[in-house]
């Protein structure tokens, strides 16, 4: 049919290629179309009818049928005749299929009987299928009720078994621990039995279960034994500590430390027991150190260089006062008393191992306190050092240490006690200030707080005796009897000598901890021993003397200040003031003994205009003597104060330094009275007697060769 009306379509097709040629007006050929009336168009709506034509402008049959100008009913009903051909020609064909026709309905007929069959055998398998999903379902269940039952199983079997493996004591452990050789396997065998009582003790599941009943007697027994056994390992072990020339901190590491489980066991499972080992720990090593402590201390004490006395103060002189007194070395000669000298060297040697006393005793060799302070100290810091490791360390516990120590701190104490009130060292009390300070910071370092009470406490006990023994020094300068003290010699004296060295001594050991305190007092000192030498200076009969008993004292404390160290402060500077001030006065003494007139002429008119007084104008008559008496003596007056300066000053440097500045002086004054001479009337008469400056100058300089 389709065919049929593909033919009857062509030819309107090619008519159509003709008519595309010719170009028309859809619109004024639409508006030009008549229709018949129709009866039943009274029912047809029209509406969309301009919006059909529209799109069917453009279509080329609509187009074709248009441009001819047949009528759209006669066009209809030519294709109602073609649609009825087309259908009778299709029946034809129909009528000549019909066999295969009925052929293909009897297929289709089997085919459906056979999609039947199939419909009921697919039917049957899904409800078997149905049957085999509910059935994996409940095996499924099954399986997951079966596996949750298998792992809880599991669990209870993991815990039964963990809960027999630790409450159950094997035969080989029962073995070891009865009868077993306290060893290192004892000791890992013990560590198991502990868990094992742990596990009884602590968990509340356990108590409540029967085995435990049954198991429990068994493992008290077995806890009372292996805290017996290890009670008596250990005690004998703290027997060997007491054996003579033992070496405590070899057994400490090697042995008790190897087996410091047994003390942890002990705490844990035998405390009874436990405070009987620590208490029998403690009674051992405070005996056994306290007696070592008493032996060293005793051991040093022989070997004691006795510095000071009480009567080696600054101020107390070195002759007999008594009939029956014995003669002592003399003070001034004993200069370790108030000198620093190679004392200091024991700060540098802060950390050097302690004295070995049999040794020292054999190569006959004293020490002062200050060492064998120091070498005590130091085995204290080294023994504590260890002492306190180890019972933190074996113990667990840092309260121990001062109940140990309770004793060698007694034994030292006891020993400072009898040796302190008897010191009158300054300078050994200073050391031994600068030693605690040092060994502070020693602790400190190695960060062991145990003897922090104690190094405090002997500090604080040194000061007060060094402001003593310093007190004692001070009243003996305010006290003194110049009398007695007084010797006719203007060389340093020996109490200024003293107290120039002790004085270079503090602030040198001073200057590292700047102690504020003995700086004031350093000030008292100073204070009493210029009042002291003032004094002695009186006693001298000529003020020449006085001057220059002060300067050589005044210059050797300077010299003594210097070589102690930079560290002089406000002390040099104020005897350096004095020495420039009393080298002032000797040097115009100095030129008075030797050129009186000279000098005071200059002092008096030399300064004067001689024209500016025309009632007593200075004269030629007046100024020639002092002139022509310069002129005859004025080198052999230079050699006797060169003479008179080389005698009186026992610092040869100091005395040049002198000499050169009365020279100078001595130019200065002589050439006031040239200048005076140059504007007097008639004075250059006096040319031909006048000294030269330049001569003068080279006198100077003959002496200054010889510095």
């Amino acid at each position: 049919m389709a065919d049929v009306a593909g033919a009857s379509v062509s030819p309107s097709i090619g008519e159509t290629n003709d008519a595309q040629k010719n170009v028309f007006d859809l619109g004024a050929f639409v508006g030009d179309l008549t229709l018949e009336e129709d009866p039943s168009s009274d029912d047809i709506s029209l509406e969309g009818l301009e919006q059909e034509l529209e799109e069917c402008k453009n279509n080329d049959v609509v187009a074709n049928i248009l441009s001819k100008g047949t009528k759209l009913r006669d066009y209809t009903k030519g294709v109602e005749n073609d649609l009825r051909k087309v259908e009778l020609d299709s029946i034809q064909d129909y009528i000549k299929e019909s066999d295969n026709l009925v052929s293909l309905h009897d297929q289709i007929r089997d085919c459906d009987s056979i999609l039947s069959q199939m419909e009921t055998l697919l039917s049957g398998f899904q409800a078997e299928i149905g049957s085999i999903s509910s059935d994996i379902k409940i095996l499924q269940e099954k399986s997951m009720d079966m596996s949750l039952r298998l792992k809880n199983r599991k669990v209870a079997e993991s815990k039964l078994a963990k809960f027999v493996e630790d409450i159950i004591v094997p035969p080989r452990m029962v073995d070891i621990l009865v009868d077993g050789e306290v060893n290192e396997e004892y000791m890992r065998t013990l560590e198991i039995f502990s868990k094992k009582l742990k596990f009884v003790e602590v968990d509340p599941t356990v108590k409540a279960s029967k085995a435990l009943k049954d198991v429990q007697p068994e493992l008290e027994k077995l806890r009372q034994k292996a805290v017996s056994k290890v009670f008596d390992f250990i005690v004998q072990k703290l027997y060997a500590l007491r054996k003579p020339k033992t070496n405590i901190q070899i057994l400490q590491q090697s042995v008790l430390l190897k087996y410091k489980y047994f003390v942890t066991f002990l705490k844990e499972h035998g405390k009874e027991i436990y405070n009987e080992v620590r208490a029998a720990y403690v009674d051992t090593m405070n005996k056994v150190l306290s007696a070592h402590f008493r032996a060293y201390i005793q051991a040093l004490e022989k070997l004691q260089l006795d510095i000071a006395t009480y009567n080696d103060l600054i101020g107390v002189e070195t002759r007999s006062s008594g009939l029956f007194t014995r003669a002592r070395e003399p003070l001034k000669n004993r200069s370790a008393v108030f000198a620093l000298g190679d004392r200091i060297n024991i700060l540098k040697e802060i950390d050097e191992p302690a004295l070995i006393p049999h040794i020292a005793e054999a190569s006959s060799i004293k020490y002062p306190y200050e060492v064998l302070f120091r070498s005590l100290q130091k085995l204290l810091m080294d023994t504590a050092t260890s002492e306190y490791n180890f019972c933190d360390d074996f113990f667990g516990e840092e309260s121990i240490f001062y109940e140990i120590f309770s004793g060698p701190f007694g034994v030292i104490d006891e020993h400072f006690n009898s040796v302190l009130p008897n010191c009158y060292d300054a300078i050994g009390l200073m050391l031994m200030i600068q030693i605690i300070h040092k060994h502070q910071l020693i602790m400190s370092r190695r960060r062991i707080p145990c003897l922090d009470s104690y190094l405090d406490k002997v500090n604080i006990s040194l000061w007060p005796r060094f402001k003593l023994v310093f007190d004692m020094h001070l009243n003996s300068l305010r006290n003194a009897n110049v009398k007695t003290l007084w010797e006719d010699d203007v060389h340093p004296h020996y109490v200024m000598r003293r107290y120039a060295e002790f004085t270079a001594s503090l602030i040198h050991l001073n200057a590292e901890c700047g102690d504020g305190q003995l700086d004031l007092n350093l000030e008292r000192l100073r204070m009493a021993v210029d009042d002291l030498l003032i004094k002695l200076a009186k006693n001298f009969p000529k003020p020449k003397l006085q001057t220059v008993f002060l300067i050589n004292n005044y210059d050797m404390t300077i010299t003594v200040l210097k070589e102690a160290g930079p560290e002089g402060g406000k002390i040099q500077m104020h005897f350096e003031e004095l020495l420039k001030s009393n080298t002032t006065i000797f040097v115009e003494e100095l030129l008075q003994e030797h050129f009186n007139g000279l000098i005071k002429f200059v002092k008096a008119k030399a300064s004067e205009d001689p024209t500016s007084s025309p009632d007593k104008p200075i004269t030629v008559a007046e100024v020639e003597p002092l002139v022509k008496d310069f002129a005859s003596r004025w080198k052999a007056a230079i050699e006797l104060m060169h003479k008179d300066v080389i005698t009186s000053f026992s610092n040869f440097l100091c005395g040049m330094e002198i000499l050169r500045a009365a020279l100078t002086q001595l130019l200065l004054y002589y050439t006031r009275l040239s200048d005076c001479i140059k504007r007097i009337v008639g004075g250059s008469a006096l040319n031909k007697d006048l000294v030269s400056i330049s001569s003068i100058m080279y006198e100077i300089r003959k002496y200054s060769r010889t510095f």
